[in-house]
């Protein structure tokens, strides 16, 4: 199912709500096209420009099987974006000088110095050069049972020798953070993100949705032309291997078991709207509306190009930072400027910031895309905001 003229969102009708500044009139129009012609059926966008927000539009529908319009608190999976969430976490731990960015992670969490992975430090895990990409241990479908994953993750041989080569942690990313800060503050990675960041900064973005939160959870619908999707559920594909702790049954997404877990690798939940806020605030060197997160040197330690070239466990061309991807269209197009930085998650949620262009900005869909990157509907809203990304060799 590609997203070009679905003709699922083709039979209903939708409609664009909130607030558009005029001068990002633009933003509003490629929103709009992407219902009319790029198969779009429920989302929402939003944009800040040098801290203030400018955007903030949501529309179509939240739920296909009860015609559920998107509303303006409708929250919903954003898959990987989570990632750079729980980066987040551990860099505000680096800030206050509890985690130090060169010490070994077996410093904070002993148990993880096993099987050659004694001399990875907090900089490799973030950076994505620990070479910790599966759990093998773990038992079929148990991805929900935190202490299981990061027992079996701790006991992982590394693929390669760490530091020597790049790789996206899929699935042992959000695991990896998340214990990580469990290890050195105490609180779970959802606790620590709901009172460190989320409510300080007022974004409606969390790690395992309350019981009372789950009736505005937008429907995830799964594109089979998703070459991310599609590769998790094949076992004899390096993301099947990474994946395979993940339930059978068909598309968990929608499942109160997958929405109220505690899993940053990929069901961080929320909408546009929060992750805009998250970004802005990075896109700001670290603070917004007297709020401080991060220091503005951690902020440009993000920037800085941890490894660039073919991905270990993807096999795609890539550049990463410090816990967020840096700017490598056609995958992950974030704007003109090569120096943007951000998150994609499966389907096509992102989050962007771009310091020199004082924008920051979030899509959040329900319908996922096809092919390997953030698909058309994502990558015509990025250029809207931030231009039209350059060819960078990576």
């Amino acid at each position: 199912m590609s997203t070009q003229g679905d003709p699922m969102s083709q039979q209903m009708e939708f409609r664009i709500d909130g607030a558009c500044d005029p001068a990002f009139a633009h933003v509003r129009e490629v929103f709009a096209e992407n219902f009319r012609s790029r198969g779009e059926l429920g989302a929402a966008v939003c944009v800040y420009r040098e801290g203030r927000k400018v955007v903030d539009l949501w529309g179509g529908i939240a739920d296909p099987e009860s015609a559920t319009p998107w509303r303006e608190d409708t929250i919903t999976c954003m898959m990987s974006v989570g990632k750079s969430m729980a980066a987040l976490a551990v860099l505000m731990l680096v800030d206050d000088g509890r985690i130090d960015l060169q010490a070994p992670v077996s410093r904070y969490w002993p148990e993880f110095a096993q099987n050659g992975k004694e001399r990875i430090t907090v900089r490799m895990l973030l950076g994505g050069l620990a070479g910790v990409i599966y759990a093998d241990a773990t038992p079929d479908g148990s991805a929900y049972d935190w202490e299981v994953i990061c027992c079996a993750i701790a006991a992982q041989k590394p693929e390669w020798e760490p530091g020597t080569q790049g790789a996206y942690h899929s699935f042992t990313g959000g695991y990896l953070l998340g214990e990580l800060v469990r290890r050195v503050d105490g609180r779970m990675i959802d606790v620590f993100f709901h009172q460190e960041i989320a409510r300080p900064l007022g974004v409606d973005y969390g790690f395992g949705v309350a019981a009372a939160d789950l009736p505005r959870v937008a429907r995830t619908i799964p594109n089979p032309d998703g070459v991310t999707l599609t590769q998790s559920q094949n076992a004899s594909t390096k993301l099947g291997r990474a994946w395979r702790p993940w339930p059978k049954y068909p598309c968990p997404f929608n499942s109160a078991d997958f929405r109220t877990a505690v899993m940053p690798s990929s069901n961080g939940h929320g909408n546009a709207r929060a992750v805009a806020r998250v970004y802005a605030l990075l896109e700001r060197g670290g603070a917004l509306d007297g709020v401080r997160l991060i220091s503005p040197a951690l902020v440009e330690a993000i920037r800085k190009e941890s490894w660039a070239g073919t991905c270990g466990m993807t096999d795609r061309p890539f550049r990463y930072g410090l816990g967020f991807f840096l700017n490598c269209p056609p995958l992950v197009p974030l704007g003109a400027n090569p120096r943007a930085f951000g998150h994609p998650g499966a389907g096509g949620a992102i989050g962007v910031a771009d310091p020199e262009a004082g924008l920051a900005m979030s899509y959040s869909p329900n319908l996922m895309c096809a092919g390997a990157g953030v698909g058309d509907r994502c990558e015509a809203l990025v250029e809207a905001v931030l231009g039209a990304s350059a060819p960078i060799n990576p």
